[in-house]
Parts: C-alpha cells; sequence; structure tokens
C-alpha cells in the first residue's frame, strides 16, 4: 500500500480479525468495513440483525485484492454503505480451500467466469445468490461498482426476498446437478486423443498453449512426457523442451534472483503478473527434473536447481516448512521489486558489463514493462531472453563460459542491489499439502542431482509436517502459522503429502517415510472416500458440512486430489501387493470419465496414471551393502534415467530382519548374488532373473546401455 493511500484510508478501529493467523485476513484486520472471520458467530449475528451476507475470498498475494481493498474496503464510504447492509466475512482461499472451491462454483455458474477476489453474496444459511469478482467503488466500464451495487442487494434484500431465495434456490439445485456421473472406464486410447487435443492447443512459435494469459501448468509437460516415453513421439518432448525454454527465458521467470511468477498475462511469455507461488516452484523443478533426465541436457537441470535455490533462500522457514507465496505488489506497484529502468544498471555496473546486460536481456530506454490499466510504458524493464546463452555467445563471439561467467556476476551484482529494495510481503504460512509438493520436487532432485541439500531439505520438511501437523488419530491438519496449527486437512493434504513421501523414501530409502505415507493413505480412503459412486471428496467425513460436499478431479493450476492419489494408490498398491488398491484406481476412472472426455487437456495428472496404468511399470527391489560403490552405481543408473512408472525398493544385505521386510512380502526371498548389489526386476508385475549387471538391469528397464 502507498503512502498516499495509507493517508487517505488511515483507520486506528479493528475489526474481528485482529486475532486471525493468516496474513491475508490480518491485511483487513484495520479495514472501516467490521470484518468476520468464517464462523457460526458471523452466521447467527446474520440471523439475529436479518441481513444478508458479504463474502470475499482471496488470499495475502492477490494483486486485484489488493486493488479492491484499497478502493473499497479501506474506503470509509463503502464501509459504512457495507456495515449498514451486510455481515460481512473473510475467507483466505488458501487456508479454507473447500470453500472457496464451492462458492467458485457458484461464481462460473452465475456469470460463466471466475477469479479473486471473489464475491459472494448469500444468506446466513450459506446459501448464494449473488456472485461476482472484483467490483469497483463506482461503476466504470459496464462494471457495476459498490457504491451502486450495496444499495441495489439492499433493496432486494427488504423488498423482493422472494425472488432472491428463488434466486438461491436455483443455484443449489444447480450445484447438485453438477455432481459426476460415473460413465464407463477409459481405455488406452483416450491418451491418443489426449495427445491430439494439445498438439492443437500447442503454441508451436511461442511455446505453452495458445492464448494468453499464459500458465506454467506443468502437469500438461509432465503428461507429455510420459506419452513420448510410452510412445516415442518426438514431437510430445518438442512441446515440452520449447515450452520449458520459452518459460525460463521469458519474464516469468525472474533472471535476477530466481524462481518462476505466477503466469503470463501475454502469449509470449514475457509480462507476468509477478506474484510467485510455492506450488508452481515444485511442479516445475519436477517438470525441469524430468526433462533433464529424458534428454541428458544439463540446462534442465540447471534450471531446476535455479528454481530449489530461490525456494532455499527465500522460502524456507528455520523450522524446516515452505512457505506459500510473495506478492506481486510492493510500495503499492505491481513489479516495482522486479523491474529496472536502463539508469538504474548503468549505475550499479561498469560501461562494458551494463552494455552486455542491457543487450542480452534485451532493456530498452523508455521501458518494456507496460503499466496494464493504462498500457502505456513504465520506463523500467523486465529482463528477458530472446535466445539461449549458447546462441548468444555465437552472436557476440564470446565463448560460452566466459558469457556465462561473465552474466552471473553481472546478476549476482544486480541481485545485492536489490535486496536492499522494499520486498514484497511473504505470506509466511506453511501449508501441508503445498509443502507435499516441494517435499516431492526436493527429493526427485536430491537423488537425480546426488544433491545431499535438497534431500535434507525435503527430510527437513517432512519431519516439520509430521512432527507438527499429524494428530495422534492420524489425521493431518492443514495450516500451520506463528506457531498455531489449524484446520482440518483437506483431500490435497494427505494426496500431496503421501507423494512427498513416497519419493522421499526412494531417496533416502527411510522406512518411516513409507510407513508414514502408507498409514495417511489408509486414513484418507477411511474418511474421504464414497463408497457409493467411487472416488474422494474434498473434505472428510467429519468435516464442516456445506452446502454440497464436493469432489475435484480438474487439473488447474495445481492438480487435482484424486489425480495424485490415483498415482500414490498405484504405486502404494505395487509396494505392498494390495489389489484393492488399484480397483480404487478404476473407481476414479470411471467415476470422472463423462467429465473428462469433455475436456482432456483440463486432466493431465490423470492421465499421467492412465499412462502408469496402460503402459509398461517397473517395480525394483535393490538388494545389496548401504552406501557401497556397487549398489549406488546401481541406484544412480536407475535414478539418472526417466523411468516415470515405477516403485524401487532397497533391501540392506547387513541387517539380519530390514524394516521394509516388515512393510511389505513383496522383498521376501529376494537377494543377492555373490555378495554383489543386485537388482530384481518386475515389468507389469512378471519378474526377470536378477541381476548384478547395470547394463542388463537397464535393458530389463527399457533403457539403452550407452545411457
Amino acid at each position: 500500500m502507498s503512502k498516499k493511500q495509507q493517508g487517505s484510508h488511515k483507520n486506528e478501529k479493528i475489526n474481528h480479525l485482529i486475532n486471525e493467523k493468516s496474513p491475508y485476513l490480518l491485511q483487513h484486520a484495520t479495514n472501516p468495513v467490521d470484518w468476520y472471520p468464517w464462523g457460526e458467530e458471523a452466521f447467527e449475528k446474520a440471523r439475529k440483525e436479518d441481513k444478508p451476507i458479504f463474502l470475499s475470498i482471496g488470499y495475502s498475494t492477490c494483486h486485484w485484492c489488493h486493488v479492491m481493498a484499497h478502493e473499497s474496503f479501506e474506503d470509509l464510504e463503502v464501509a459504512k454503505l457495507m456495515n449498514e447492509t451486510f455481515i460481512s466475512i473473510k475467507v483466505d482461499r488458501e487456508e479454507r480451500p473447500e470453500i472457496d472451491s464451492l462458492y467458485m462454483s457458484v461464481c462460473q455458474m452465475l456469470t460463466g467466469s471466475g477469479g479473486w477476489p471473489l464475491t459472494i453474496i448469500m444468506d446466513a444459511d450459506k446459501r448464494p445468490f449473488t456472485a461476482g469478482t472484483y467490483f469497483p467503488k463506482q461503476s466504470r466500464y459496464g462494471r457495476i461498482g459498490m457504491m451502486e451495487l450495496i444499495p441495489r442487494i439492499q433493496n432486494f434484500w427488504k423488498n423482493q426476498r422472494a425472488s432472491l431465495e428463488a434466486s438461491a434456490k436455483e443455484v443449489i439445485e444447480q450445484l447438485q446437478q453438477m455432481e459426476y456421473t460415473p460413465g464407463n472406464e477409459f481405455t488406452i486410447d483416450i491418451l491418443d486423443e489426449a495427445f491430439k487435443e494439445a498438439s492443437m492447443l500447442f503454441d508451436e512459435k511461442l511455446g505453452g498453449f495458445k492464448g494468453a494469459p499464459k500458465f506454467p501448468t506443468p502437469h500438461k509437460l509432465l503428461f507429455l512426457l510420459r506419452y513420448w516415453k510410452r510412445t516415442d513421439n518426438e514431437q510430445a518432448l518438442v512441446m515440452v523442451e520449447k515450452t520449458l525454454q520459452a518459460m525460463r527465458n521469458g519474464g516469468i521467470f525472474d533472471h535476477i534472483g530466481f524462481g518462476f511468477h505466477r503466469y503470463s498475462t501475454d502469449s509470449s511469455w514475457l509480462l507476468p503478473h509477478f506474484e510467485k507461488m510455492l506450488y508452481d516452484q515444485a511442479l516445475l523443478a519436477i517438470a525441469y527434473i524430468e526433462t533433464y533426465q529424458a534428454t541428458k541436457n544439463k540446462y534442465y537441470q540447471n534450471v531446476a536447481e535455479e528454481i530449489l535455490t530461490y525456494v532455499l533462500r527465500d522460502m524456507t522457514s528455520s523450522l524446516g516448512g515452505f512457505y506459500s507465496a510473495e506478492d506481486a505488489d510492493s510500495e503499492g506497484e505491481e513489479g516495482i521489486f522486479y523491474t529496472w529502468s536502463t539508469d538504474e544498471v548503468k549505475k550499479v555496473l561498469d560501461e562494458e558489463d551494463s552494455s552486455l546486460f542491457l543487450k542480452v536481456y534485451n532493456f530498452e530506454q523508455s521501458g518494456n514493462f507496460y503499466d496494464q490499466a493504462t498500457q502505456e510504458k513504465t520506463g523500467t524493464n523486465i529482463p528477458h531472453l530472446k535466445n539461449s546463452i549458447e546462441k548468444l555467445s555465437n552472436e557476440l563471439s564470446v565463448p560460452f563460459t566466459e558469457l556465462n561467467s561473465r552474466l552471473e556476476g553481472i546478476r549476482d551484482k544486480l541481485f545485492s542491489i536489490r535486496k536492499g529494495r522494499i520486498h514484497p510481503h511473504k505470506d509466511d504460512k506453511i501449508l501441508t499439502d503445498w509443502n507435499g509438493l516441494m517435499i516431492a520436487a526436493l527429493a526427485i532432485a536430491g537423488r537425480v542431482f546426488e544433491e545431499k541439500k535438497f534431500s535434507i531439505a525435503a527430510q527437513n520438511a517432512a519431519d516439520f509436517i509430521l512432527e507438527n501437523m499429524l494428530a495422534e488419530n492420524n489425521r493431518l491438519n492443514h495450516r500451520f502459522r506463528d506457531g498455531e496449527i489449524a484446520i482440518q486437512g483437506m483431500v490435497n493434504d494427505y494426496a500431496f503429502l503421501i507423494w512427498g513421501l513416497l519419493e522421499l523414501y526412494q531417496t533416502t530409502f527411510n522406512e518411516s517415510y513409507l510407513k508414514y505415507a502408507i498409514s495417511l493413505n489408509t486414513s484418507l480412503l477411511e474418511h474421504f472416500w464414497d463408497e457409493k459412486d467411487g472416488a474422494l471428496f474434498f473434505t472428510p467425513d467429519d468435516g464442516e458440512q456445506l452446502l454440497i460436499r464436493k469432489k475435484e478431479i480438474y487439473d488447474g493450476a495445481i492438480p487435482s486430489g484424486n489425480s495424485v492419489s490415483m498415482l500414490n494408490f498405484i504405486r502404494i498398491g505395487r509396494i505392498t501387493g494390495n489389489v484393492e488398491l488399484e480397483e480404487k484406481v478404476s473407481q476414479i476412472n470411471k467415476a470422472f470419465s463423462k467429465v473428462i472426455e469433455q475436456a482432456l487437456s483440463a486432466h493431465t495428472m490423470f492421465l499421467s496414471a492412465l499412462e502408469y496404468i496402460y503402459g509398461s511399470s517397473f517395480e525394483v527391489v535393490i538388494v545389496g551393502k548401504s552406501d557401497s560403490n556397487d549398489t549406488n552405481e546401481m541406484l544412480k543408473a536407475i535414478h539418472s534415467n526417466f523411468i516415470p512408472n515405477k516403485v524401487v525398493l532397497f533391501v540392506p544385505m547387513e541387517e539380519q530382519s530390514s524394516e521394509i521386510s516388515k512393510i511389505t512380502d513383496f522383498v521376501h526371498y529376494k537377494e543377492s548374488i555373490d555378495n554383489k548389489a543386485t537388482a530384481h526386476v518386475c515389468i507389469n508385475r512378471f519378474c526377470k532373473f536378477p541381476t548384478t549387471e547395470i547394463n542388463m538391469m537397464l535393458k530389463f528397464l527399457k533403457i539403452c546401455s550407452k545411457n
């Protein structure tokens, strides 16, 4: 918030949000609007005073949430109207994703679109009758403003209540009709159809998928990698590489401090929405790591390590968990922290270095960063590349290693200067689900790159979550902040953390992580599984009762809990021999098939699970001495190659009765040959003879020995 804005809306009175832990709710705790947190106190007050509820849903790093707050919620005139008309409730969508998901469906149903801030007008029984997103203070450009909207609602509430109740009833009926009707189970052919759809949507010139804005959605790329692996269709790999390179070159990547911004507002990846989300870093890191495994191109390893460098430096709590996000805004302006004028660069660097940097990163004297409201140049620049450093080294006739070294030195100088700027707000709450994604990414990076700092960071985060967010009844909590653990865990908390723990086991072979994954999966099924129609509900059976109990399969900015759980079920089923888990996968397949077939590209994590089911899959047991050279070399050969549909178990020779043998009988009778590290490879449950030869093991795993 700028000083001017602070001065014009200064208000010392606090409202009912002051004792909350959510950074987003606390941002509104001194608004003149008499905000309440979601809870019975607010609903009871609405009933008692016979007022509708103004529900506002957003998150602390949301740019347009800030804009609406400055224009309206900090404005005394608007606040007076709101306090007279409504009981106003604020919800942090990251804390309460189940509330956000439900009412976002309402908004999309009523308006045809959605976004944040999400605005819902409803009654004290949580029944909505009006929805929208951002509303300005005054009406403009065909968008109704708060000063006109509030009196209109007040009039309807007093004089036409029956019509509002009829609207609410219709909304609820439509919500109930949105329940998924089970269909036929998909066959392998659907994967070819999905690839064709992705090919039609692919932007061959700019990478990614056609249109703007462009979101990273890395799970689309994970599916394409798996499709390429199974079919050898080179176009699938071309689409992945083109997209990953275009994103890394573009302004959506922070070339000075690393990490990716949330999305690009244009089709060329230049102009980002500058907030940074933990989940994007995790999923993009996985996409770059897997592409490195597939291509052996160190470029992708370097990008993954840049992402993780940012996370470990800026997004890691001293307790071990990872923070949620960083804002797009600082000093009341979006992007000001990340952009540079040419004069600023020249003040920091000498003439030779500044000339090189300005040329390589495509600076313009008048700036390449446009104000999104006015479409006028701001005089500042977003650093971005139009070509790879390899191509630039040829164009500039400078050896690659020399150019790379010089640019890294320049970056370091600019980063040191940027550290002195006013930083964007950091949302420092720790969410179980998003931490699960980052644990998975770091665990994968640790084993693929043989980098202990990544593995250790993954273990520290997992230990923090398991020690603090897991209750004695084996139930997860969703949020930790400022010492407070709160909010009942939802499907994503279980699914994403289980994913992270499975990856962490395969990196460390610490059996306790595998035990936790299996135990949490049991708890997930007990409290979230729909015995009638199959699949997982978003909320547990003992959770807060909302209008409906939703299921989700849409793989949006993050994949759905059902999609990730399908992959978890397959892997745990293969590890433990529990065939019932693969029956659950079949039931999820049937439960959502009718809606998925309407938009295959919107369900790519689900499709990755089908790739596991229908493609070649492997169960590998390595029997060897812990940390011996032959064991390490055998594991390195597995980890360095792209073999997505596999589970790897390790049996230490030196232990008479290893913990892994207590978890699964799959390792029983698996022994070493001649006291050497020995691989037992099973393909689609058909086991090959054991081997001590790495090349033979790789042949079984369908990897050419030259790799």
